[in-house]
C-alpha cells in the first residue's frame, strides 16, 4: 500500500465531452480556473489539454497552453503543471478508402508534437507509449517506436519529466524498453490508463498485473474511466501507486450528478484518507518524482 499519495487531476482532455456536461473547461481561462480549483481541493499535479475556444475541439496551439500556464501561475506558483504531448497522433480510417486518411486525422512528426513543450518547458509532459484502436469506431492513435524514441530523447534534453502513459500491456513493455535504452531519467514515471476501449480494462486483476511488471524504482499512478474512476483510486493506493481523477476521464460524481474537477479531487482525497494514507503536497511530489533532475 502507498501511504503518501500524489493526486493528479486531468481537468478537461480533448475528447468529445463538451455537449455531455454543462461545464467542461474550454477556454484558457476556464481551464486555468479548473486547475486552480483542483489544486485547492488537494491535487498536487494538474494534467492539461487545451481546446479551441470557438469549437471546443482539442488543440495543439502553443499560445493556448501559454495562456493557461500564465493564468495559473498568476495565482498559484506551487501546483505542478503536466502538459499533454499526446495530440498529433490521430488517424481516422475511412471504410471505403482506407488508404486515404479520413476526416479528423491529425498526424504530425515528433518535433511538432513537442512544439509547446519546447517553448514552455513544463515540469511534466505526457508520452503515450503505443498505438491502439481508440474507441468503438474508426479512430486509431498512432505512436510508432521511432517517434516515441525521438520524443523521449528530446523531452529528456529539455529537462522535462515524461509521464509515460500506458493503455495496454504492450505499451508498458515498450515504455520499459525506453527506460532500458537510457532515454528516461530515474525515477521513471508511469501512468496506467485503464478502461479506454480497446485497451486494458479497468479491473483489479489488470491493474495488479501491470503494476507488477513495473521497474522496482518506478513512480506510478493509475486511473479508470467513467464509473470505474473511484474504484481505481482505491485500487491504485492499495497496490502502492498514486492516483488520477478529473473531467477528462469521468463526468459524474455519482449516478446522475455532474462532477467538477474540484469535487472529483475532494472525493479522491477522502478515499485516500479513509484508507489510512495521506495526500502529498506539490513540494513532496516534486521530491518524490525528482522533478528538475532529468
Amino acid at each position: 500500500m502507498n501511504r503518501e499519495v500524489i493526486v493528479t487531476c486531468a481537468v478537461t482532455g480533448a475528447g468529445d465531452t463538451v455537449d455531455r456536461h454543462p461545464a467542461i473547461p474550454v477556454t484558457p481561462q476556464q481551464i486555468a480556473e479548473a486547475c486552480l480549483e483542483a489544486a485547492e481541493a488537494g491535487a498536487a499535479i494538474t494534467h492539461i489539454h487545451v481546446r479551441d475556444p470557438e469549437t471546443g475541439k482539442g488543440s495543439r496551439d502553443t499560445a493556448l497552453y501559454a495562456e493557461v500556464m500564465e493564468r495559473v501561475r498568476e495565482r498559484n506558483s506551487d501546483v505542478i503543471l503536466n502538459l499533454t504531448a499526446g495530440m498529433g497522433g490521430d488517424l481516422v480510417v475511412d471504410d471505403e478508402e482506407p488508404a486515404v486518411p479520413g476526416a479528423g486525422t491529425d498526424l504530425v512528426n515528433a518535433a511538432t508534437r513537442l512544439a509547446h513543450i519546447e517553448a514552455l518547458r513544463p515540469e511534466i509532459c505526457t508520452l503515450d507509449c503505443g498505438t491502439m484502436n481508440f474507441g468503438d469506431g474508426n479512430a486509431v492513435v498512432v505512436q510508432t517506436p521511432n517517434v516515441l524514441r525521438a520524443m523521449a530523447k528530446r523531452i529528456r534534453e529539455l529537462g522535462v519529466k515524461p509521464e509515460m502513459e500506458v493503455f495496454d500491456t504492450g505499451h508498458l513493455w515498450f515504455a520499459k524498453q525506453l527506460v532500458a535504452e537510457g532515454l528516461i531519467a530515474d525515477p521513471p514515471m508511469f501512468q496506467l490508463c485503464l478502461g479506454i476501449p480497446w485497451g486494458a480494462p479497468a479491473d483489479t486483476a489488470t491493474m495488479q498485473h501491470m503494476a507488477q511488471q513495473l521497474p522496482p524504482n518506478a513512480a506510478w499512478a493509475g486511473f479508470g474511466i467513467s464509473r470505474m474512476q473511484m474504484p481505481m483510486v482505491a485500487q491504485a493506493v492499495l497496490l502502492g501507486g498514486h492516483v488520477r481523477v478529473g473531467l477528462e476521464d469521468n463526468l459524474y460524481l455519482e449516478k446522475g450528478v455532474y462532477a467538477s474537477n474540484g469535487t472529483l479531487v475532494e472525493k479522491a482525497v477522502r478515499i485516500v484518507r479513509e484508507l489510512g494514507a495521506r495526500v502529498c503536497t506539490p513540494a513532496e511530489a516534486r521530491a518524490k518524482l525528482r522533478l528538475g533532475a532529468n
